[in-house]
Parts: C-alpha cells; structure tokens; sequence
C-alpha cells in the first residue's frame, strides 16, 4: 500500500490536502529480510511505518536471549519512538522478518508538525493511545491468562499471524515454550 492511501484511512486526517503534507515528510526505505530496522542500545530517533512486508521487535538480555514483544504486518505503524526509546537509545530491536518497505521520519520533524497542524496531532496521538492499549492488553494476557487461553487471545486479535511469522516467535510473544505453543496448537482446544 501506499503511504498516502493508509494515512487518508485514519479520520484523524480530514482531508487529502493533511494527509498529503504529511506523507511528503516521510522517506522510502526497503529493508531486506533479517536486516535491523532498529538495533537496541544503538541512536534511534526515527519513525516508521511498514507499507509492505512484516517485521518483529524484540528485546535481548547480556547473553542474547530475546523475548518478542510486537510483531508488525504492513500497513501499519511501528510503536512509536517515545515508547521505543529513552534518552535516544532503543529500547528493543525490530527486524525485517521479510523484505520489507518502511516510510521513515525523525521524531523531531513529526513533534514539530504536530504543534503546526492539529490533525497531524491528533493522527500522532492516536496512533500512540492504539499502541498504549495494545500492550498493555498484552500485559493483561501475559498476567491474567493461562497458556491455553492465551493462544486464544492471539488468534482472536491476531487471526493471520500464525501463518505469517516463526512460531517459536509468537510463542515467545505469548511468554510460553515453543513447546508447549506446539502442543497448544495441535490439542485443538483453542481453535
């Protein structure tokens, strides 16, 4: 998809005129599979929007153990840098799981647009409440819920993810064992 068209399905841009200025600020980039979009604990001040493709965002500890903590299918917007970040530093880092087009713009360009133009603002933030109430709904999943339970969270929220990305991702996502994602999948409880 284009960036013009996904960002005139947001109501938050009124009309084609907000939503054309907007897009003009972001740069095309195509990402190969595997390469890093963002490596943790490296500068990040950008961006991003996936327009095709998929990637994952994960955290790694000192020995390189990683835990999944989004998973992304084009079109949509990768967690914004203030919730990715602190003091310019990353926090995680998300991956191209296939090649993947990404459109991209410095956080300080878009906190500038966002004080002259009240639809980019309310764009920007709502883009940031969606994100804020995805992870802390998987907060609540990863609390509250049972193995068993929580592939069903998954596959209601995420109904095409399975068939996209490594289960051994999706299984690390749901804070469970491949393993036991395995098992999970195949007792056909949770269809």
């Amino acid at each position: 998809m284009d960036l013009l068209t996904f960002l005139m399905q947001s109501p938050d841009l009124p009309d084609h005129a907000s939503a054309a200025k907007l897009a003009s600020k972001w740069a095309p980039k195509l990402v190969k599979k595997g390469a890093r979009l963002v490596q943790q604990g490296e500068p990040d001040t950008k961006e991003v929007i996936i327009l095709g493709g998929c990637a994952a965002s994960r955290i790694y500890d000192a020995e390189g153990n990683a835990v999944c903590v989004g998973m992304y299918v084009g079109p949509c917007v990768v967690t914004p840098n203030i919730a990715r970040t602190r003091d310019d530093s990353s926090l995680v880092s998300i991956e191209a799981m296939t090649d993947t087009l990404v459109a991209q713009m410095d956080s300080d360009v878009l906190t500038d647009l966002m004080i002259a133009s009240e639809p980019v603002r309310d764009w920007a933030n709502g883009v940031l409440r969606e994100e804020l109430s995805r992870k802390a709904d998987r907060e609540w999943c990863l609390a509250a819920l049972g193995g068993s339970d929580r592939l069903a969270w998954f596959r209601e929220r995420y109904p095409e993810y399975e068939g996209i990305f490594a289960h051994s991702l999706i299984a690390s996502f749901l804070g469970i064992t491949p393993v036991t994602f395995s098992r999970l999948r195949s007792s056909g409880k949770t269809v």
